[in-house]
């Protein structure tokens, strides 16, 4: 059972009431004076920070061996149930134009950008590992205010929901993995790696447009197991006491609740059931704020259409301006789009490994230079097969591609597959062939098993010799 406070309809706590502490370590001191006499004092910047429409708050205290400048660090108990307050101040927008419900994304997500690159590779190796379960889940019983919840069976660390924004709104989270899971070594929790707990708010459009997107933020957490997270926070609290008096200002001040900091609103597919993308677009470890319009991109929008696991595409050297624009997006380098604003498709391609590490980093840097220099995937095992009447010289073919021999590439190695290319290749319906033979040494058939084709020489070529045969109706295919 939840009690609230005897208080007006809209909470809307202070900066003083969220982070209890002096002053001085939540806003900067403002100048005095203006940096030029052409100044007036009514632009001097105020030392009150810009207040969003939105708010939410965990309701889990904040470590205190965070240093100063770095974001703060919430331990969470795996399977608990932690309260997420949804605060929304209307006399900060425009309280008539306000929908009346809104549908906010909660997700689970990677902070390490090591882990951002395999994110799916680690979300499938969870899944395997803990069949049934889930990352992140709602405690509808707990939940206040919350409509419609839905958990998507094939998103583990996604949950959704709508709210109306004029009434309280309180949502009860459950993390059911732990940190220590996606390390390589598992040594305990204080080992663990930190997870990013992220909420989306968009408001809903009508027809079939995409939502709108209003607010996004995000704090950065780690899961232990039962009971965990309350022993890392004393051993933190008891560290930061033994230290000097001089040392403890190094560290922030410690809060009941964590309040979450603005960020960039996480990327998603516009249609399909395809799987989340890597937060790439996620900022940067020490800074979780909005980007300034400087960094966004200038390009016209356009439909994502290779986002979905589809193959990536190369930069046709002749792509014009607008071509390279929508590659970038494609491939998930939105951020510097406004930095390669002028460059065509021949301008990227000149640029060196070391020109993309200067512009983009060292991470992005790389991984823009493999995707440019993309290889295409080679096949596991490639055969040439031809038909059978190719040997026969006086004899003219009914099917004109039976004297040449054609490739077949294989990735599975299994009988299966290559049945399935046989048949298609020689216009045979595949249910029908009940056998395949691989002739051997003294004329004898081989069964071609998964373990004959995984030991087949590549790029060998063979002749595929059609058998029709009774009982059942179909046919045998025999290689020689």
């Amino acid at each position: 059972m939840l009690f609230w406070h005897n208080q007006p309809e809209h909470l809307w706590p202070s900066p003083g009431e969220l982070y209890p502490g002096p002053p001085s370590s939540l806003l900067r001191e403002p100048l005095p004076l203006p940096y030029l006499k052409q100044e007036e004092l009514l632009n001097i910047p105020s030392a009150d920070p810009p207040c969003s429409v939105f708010q939410y708050v965990l309701c889990a205290a904040t470590s205190p061996a965070v240093k100063q400048q770095e974001e703060t660090l919430t331990y969470l108990n795996q399977g608990q149930s932690y309260e997420v307050r949804m605060l929304c101040n209307p006399k900060l927008g425009d309280a008539a134009q306000c929908p009346r419900l809104l549908k906010s994304v909660v997700r689970v997500v990677f902070h390490d950008r090591r882990l951002q690159y395999t994110e799916q590779q680690q979300l499938d190796g969870w899944r395997w590992s803990r069949p049934g379960d889930r990352i992140l889940d709602i405690d509808v019983p707990l939940s206040v205010g919350v409509i419609e919840p839905q958990v998507l069976p094939s998103q583990l660390n996604t949950v959704e929901f709508h709210w109306d924004p004029t009434k309280k709104t309180s949502l009860f989270l459950q993390v059911h993995c732990i940190s220590t899971e996606f390390t390589p070594r598992k040594k305990g929790g204080e080992k663990g790696v930190p997870l990013r707990l992220q909420i989306d708010t968009f408001k809903p459009s009508d027809k079939e447009l995409p939502p709108e997107h209003l607010h996004s933020a995000g704090c950065l957490i780690k899961v232990f197991k039962p009971k965990g997270a309350d022993r890392k926070l004393k051993t933190d609290r008891e560290k930061v006491e033994k230290q000097p008096l001089h040392e403890r200002d190094k560290y922030q001040v410690a809060c009941e609740s964590t309040v979450f900091m603005e960020c960039s609103p996480w990327p998603e597919p516009t249609a399909g059931p395809h799987p989340p993308l890597s937060p790439l677009a996620l900022t940067t470890p020490h800074s979780c704020k909005l980007l300034s319009p400087e960094r966004l991109c200038s390009s016209p929008p356009f439909t994502l259409d290779t986002l979905g696991g589809s193959p990536a595409e190369d930069l046709n050297p002749g792509a014009s301006v607008p071509e390279t624009q929508q590659w970038l997006h494609r491939h998930r380098f939105s951020s510097y789009c406004r930095m390669l604003a002028n460059f065509t498709g021949t301008d990227l391609l000149k640029l060196t490994r070391q020109d993309l590490i200067q512009i983009c980093g060292a991470a992005d840097g790389i991984r823009l230079f493999n995707t440019l220099r993309a290889r295409p995937i080679r096949h596991r095992l490639t055969l040439y097969v031809a038909q059978e009447a190719s040997r026969q010289e006086n004899e003219v073919s009914k099917n004109s591609d039976s004297g040449f021999y054609q490739e077949i590439s294989l990735d599975e190695l299994s009988a299966i597959e290559l049945m399935g290319k046989l048949a298609e290749l020689l216009a045979l319906p595949a249910n029908q062939i009940h056998r395949l033979f691989h002739q051997g040494p003294g004329g004898i058939l081989i069964l071609l098993s998964d373990q004959v084709v995984q030991n087949l020489k590549d790029e060998s070529y063979f002749v595929a010799v059609v058998k029709k045969v009774q009982n059942p109706d179909g046919y045998y295919l025999v290689l020689t």
